[in-house]
């Protein structure tokens, strides 16, 4: 994914994240999903093909993604 396929991407705020600064947005587009701190937008995504937001989900969910 470049940064071309984010551009006009919609960002939506994760419905896991906090009542304070901690939260991610997430924007999923033609290419793949990104992911990224909202707090510090400018600070870049990480970006994810289809199979891999598969296998990052399910290390989240495991607890695996430290």
């Amino acid at each position: 994914m470049t940064v071309s396929d984010l551009t006009g991407a919609k960002w939506r705020k994760s419905s896991h994240s906090g009542a304070g600064n901690d939260c991610v947005e997430l924007a999923i587009v033609r290419s793949g999903t990104a992911v990224r701190d909202s707090k510090n937008a400018a600070a870049g995504h990480l970006a994810f093909d289809g199979s891999g937001w598969l296998a990052f989900l399910s290390a989240v969910k495991a607890g695996d993604a430290g």
